[in-house]
């Protein structure tokens, strides 16, 4: 019984974020939803009980893919220094993808960026912990020296979101696959703008 609960509520979040990605979420209503997944709206209100429901359920399902993504760089055996480093660009191109994949959502997102950052706050809070338990494997390598490793984590958290939208937008193309790219980011991450 629950895999098929599960299932269902799968089916209907997948159909949502295509409609939402065509049709924008303003333009879509429940109904469409209900239609679209072929259930009945009684089946769409069993699970959720508004299209904000839904459309945070459809966030959080973009996130958790997100989440597995970042969990496979943590899970790599390199240094911690290069494993930083990977982070915050598998993390830069991860992002880009969700907002590209969802078409016209990519509207929504930068409209309605408050509803996204409080669906995205358990995201931020394992990013965070996967933060420090880099920079705690670098510091207890000799690798990293540092006063605080959960606030050295969470200042590094918020420098990679600010990078998020100039990438989404093109302003800034940052590519791990090119060597400077990789060492400009090393540089002013891991050695900062000093000149020692």
């Amino acid at each position: 019984m629950t895999s098929t609960i599960s299932k269902t509520r799968s089916i209907l979040i997948d159909v949502a974020q295509q409609l939402f990605a065509k049709q924008g979420v303003e333009n879509t209503t429940m109904n469409d939803i209900a239609k679209a997944s072929q259930r009945g709206r009684r089946t769409l209100y069993t699970y959720f009980s508004s299209k904000n429901d839904i459309y945070k359920a459809v966030i959080e399902s973009e996130l958790n893919g997100l989440y597995k993504k970042l969990e496979t760089v943590i899970k790599r055996d390199i240094s911690a220094d290069d494993k930083l480093i990977l982070l915050a660009f598998t993390r830069l191109t991860a992002i880009k993808e969700v907002v590209t994949r969802n078409g016209t959502l990519k509207a929504d997102f930068f409209r309605d960026i408050w509803q996204v950052e409080t669906v995205r706050k358990e995201f931020d809070k394992k990013e965070i912990h996967y933060l420090e338990s880099i920079i705690r494997e670098g510091f207890e390598k000799g690798i990293f020296q540092l006063s605080s490793i959960k606030q050295t984590a969470e200042l590094l958290h918020y420098a990679f979101k600010g990078l998020e939208v100039p990438a989404i937008r093109g302003v800034i193309k940052l590519d791990y696959n090119r060597k400077s790219d990789r060492e400009l980011i090393s540089n002013i991450v891991l050695k900062g703008l000093y000149t020692k």
